[in-house]
């Protein structure tokens, strides 16, 4: 008799826990309304975010390694699914790694709108495989430039990340790129970019904005502005 009575309560259990609803798997990035699609191509699909005070984001899921540069100080909540609420203190500008594959909703708690720029690396199951060879000298550092600086801020999934600040009349001298960069402007920007081989042009772009440029190129750059100059890099 016990053991029957044993044999009904776990197969009580059982129906039970089948009975259980699922944990809710979250919509896409591309469907969660706070994520407006800028820009994407074979190596990046990057999103220009913004939740407004006191409000949230939905439950949705990142498939990728993700860079996020944020726009403005904040404070949020990160709720990842599974897992307990962690509080996220930002400030202008910072910019952070993300391993991808989870689930989460961002809780905004300040009173200003919580705005980033994030950054998808598309080709993170390729560099997860076989790591790709290195292509630069070192993956943390901090240039000191004729006005300005270029601080290195770590390498991932094939992409260096650096940060640039240029004072007025700044310059960040001729380099070389092998590959394509994006660029996401943290201040309201004036370059002179002077392309080897191609015309002197002036490119402008607001905080917030995101530029592809394609590798293959040596170049200079000056801050032809009126105020500093800050912009985040992400090189490929």
């Amino acid at each position: 008799m016990k053991s029957l009575r044993a044999h009904v309560l776990v197969l009580l259990v059982a129906v039970t826990v089948a009975a259980l609803p699922a944990p809710p798997a979250g919509v896409e990035l591309t469907s969660e309304p706070s994520h407006h699609l800028a820009l994407e191509n074979q190596y990046v699909r990057v999103f220009q975010v913004e939740v407004a005070p006191r409000r949230a984001t939905l439950l949705h899921r990142h498939r990728h390694d993700y860079i996020f540069v944020t726009l403005g100080p904040s404070e949020v909540s990160n709720e990842v699914q599974g897992k307990p609420p962690v509080t996220l203190k930002l400030q202008d500008g910072e910019t952070r790694f993300t391993p991808g594959n989870f689930a989460h909703v961002a809780r905004n708690l300040a009173n200003t709108p919580f705005r980033n720029v994030t950054i998808e690396l598309l080709q993170d199951d390729k560099a997860h495989a076989a790591p790709p060879p290195a292509k630069w000298d070192e993956d943390r550092a901090l240039h000191v430039l004729h006005g300005g600086t270029q601080d290195v801020l770590f390498v991932k999934d094939g992409a260096r990340v650096s940060e640039v600040e240029l004072q007025v009349a700044g310059v960040l001298p001729k380099h070389h790129h092998i590959g394509p960069h994006l660029v996401v402007a943290l201040t309201d920007l004036e370059f002179r970019n002077d392309v080897v081989g191609k015309p002197t042009m002036n490119v402008e772009l607001k905080a917030g904005d995101v530029k592809w440029v394609e590798g293959g190129l040596t170049h200079t750059i000056t801050n032809v502005g009126r105020g500093e100059a800050k912009f985040v890099t992400v090189e490929f």
